[in-house]
């Protein structure tokens, strides 16, 4: 069996790596190949990651090269699409993933029907408010990282799986004592379109920082970042070879969200990376956060400043309920959030299709 798979970014984009490229040893165990077409390249991720304008020219020419290779059509089993096929334009457009015949497997992670739907733009919203209708409801299943976005999703298809974002618990693990190394930690990962989500608890973290002697750790933020930058925060640069190392150099994992419908649609990726190194977090109960996170469990759910002060400080001051609630996060990735539990589902999922 082989897979056409066509995807927004290149492999060093989360999302791909996330819900394809960690799979395809498993789907090669299983005799299934995959030809990756992604949308833009690797260039694209890295000028986004470095504030760097990306030409224009290669984005035009990026939608002229899908649309040839979906004209020339594909002799793969499957087709698989993550997200959309051509951002901006018309849902018609996205037809052209049934063009060959085969099986098409929409796969999302975020709520990208939202990018349109709740377009502050009006002529947005009325002209492609319901481009990606078409493609989910000639889809012959549909993979969702979350329950918000696979109730989405079963509004036009009757194949739907609930497929949470997952980690490699054979990759991401516990990195040993980190209590003894220096100041408490105080971590985040991620990239630089959400960064902002960081913004309204930096006064919080300065003022720990200043009483209590605390490290804040931010990976991935990017150029944006700098600006809010004051001393004790540490700006990193994210890379695939260091990523793990790098969350494994934290004592506390934080997520904070808005309370919005764009965020309603995460998948919770921040804190299942968390929690595979066996690190407590706190979170905002948005979404799927409120699934991953068992409070005084595995971690806090925390709204407004006085709670995230309070979770923060009792995780700072008792190295000993860090090291609990980091093992029971473990212990939640391994049985839910792992790669091994879901892959075998997955692969079931495209046999069923061919």
């Amino acid at each position: 069996m082989r897979i056409a798979a066509f995807t927004k970014y290149g492999s060093m984009a989360a999302s791909t790596r996330q819900r394809l490229i960690q799979y395809v040893p498993y789907f090669a165990a299983a005799g299934i190949e995959v030809e990756h077409h992604p949308f833009l390249p690797d260039d694209y991720v890295r000028a986004v990651a470095t504030g760097r304008r990306y030409p224009r020219g290669r984005t035009l020419r990026a939608y002229f090269e899908r649309f040839r290779q979906l004209v020339s059509g594909t002799d793969a089993d499957i087709v698989w699409v993550y997200a959309e096929l051509f951002p901006y334009l018309p849902g018609s457009w996205e037809k052209l993933a049934f063009r060959s015949g085969k099986p098409v497997v929409y796969d999302c992670d975020d709520a990208f029907f939202h990018a349109y739907d709740a377009h502050p733009n009006p002529w947005v919203r009325r002209w492609l408010g319901r481009k990606l209708e078409p493609l989910l409801s000639g889809a012959a299943a549909c993979c969702c990282g979350n329950a918000y976005l696979e109730s989405y999703a079963s509004s036009f298809s009757a194949n739907t799986m609930l497929l949470p974002t997952v980690v490699d618990t054979e990759v991401y693990g516990p990195g040993g004592a980190r209590a003894a190394a220096g100041p408490v930690t105080v971590g985040w990962i991620g990239s630089p379109s959400t960064w902002p989500y960081m913004r309204p608890l930096l006064p919080l973290l300065r003022e720990l920082v200043e009483r209590r002697g605390i490290r804040v750790r931010i990976v991935g933020a990017g150029p944006a970042a700098r600006d809010d930058a004051f001393p004790g925060l540490e700006l990193v640069e994210w890379s695939e070879a260091g990523e793990v190392e790098e969350v494994r150099a934290m004592d506390i994992g934080v997520m904070p969200l808005p309370d919005e419908i764009w965020a309603r649609g995460k998948c919770g990726y921040k804190l299942i990376q968390y929690m595979a190194c066996a690190l407590p977090v706190v979170a905002s109960p948005v979404g799927v956060n409120s699934e991953l996170v068992l409070p005084g469990g595995n971690g806090f759910l925390a709204t407004g400043e006085d709670e995230w002060r309070d979770a923060l400080l009792r995780l700072i001051d008792d190295p000993a309920l860090r090291q609990t609630l980091g093992a029971a996060g473990r212990r939640r990735v391994e049985e839910g959030y792992s790669l091994h539990v879901h892959a075998p589902r997955l692969v079931r999922l495209l046999q069923s299709l061919v």
